[in-house]
Formats: C-alpha cells, sequence, structure tokens
C-alpha cells in the first residue's frame, strides 16, 4: 500500500483561507460597532434619565445640607 501524498497548500487554499480571515474580521468589526452603538444608546438614556431627574428633584434634597 502507498502513503497519501503530503499536504501541500497552494493558491485554492491561500484563497480560502484569505477569505475566511476576511469574514471573521468584518464580523468581530460589526460585533464591535454594534456594542458600541448599543452602549452609547444606553448612556444617553441614562443621562437623559439623570437630567430629568435633578430637574424634578426637590430643592431641600439638592442643596446638601
Amino acid at each position: 500500500m502507498s502513503e497519501p501524498e503530503p499536504f501541500v497548500p497552494g493558491a485554492p487554499w491561500e484563497k480560502a483561507r484569505r477569505r475566511r480571515s476576511l469574514a471573521i474580521a468584518a464580523a468581530l468589526i460589526a460585533f464591535v460597532a454594534v456594542v458600541f452603538v448599543v452602549t452609547m444608546v444606553r448612556m444617553s438614556q441614562n443621562t437623559a434619565k439623570g437630567v430629568e431627574q435633578r430637574r424634578n428633584a426637590p430643592v431641600a434634597a439638592t442643596a446638601g445640607g
């Protein structure tokens, strides 16, 4: 029985690997963008909520005394 030939990467393998790497990079960038956008939206909601709470707070509670 003869032994199988060793694997030798060629142009099709390199193209497929590069395409996979680019797809993984694009997915990672998209994930980071989604996390960033969600974080910014949540922070802006909390900031608006905090401004509203301070606006509606009694004066004695904010005087610090």
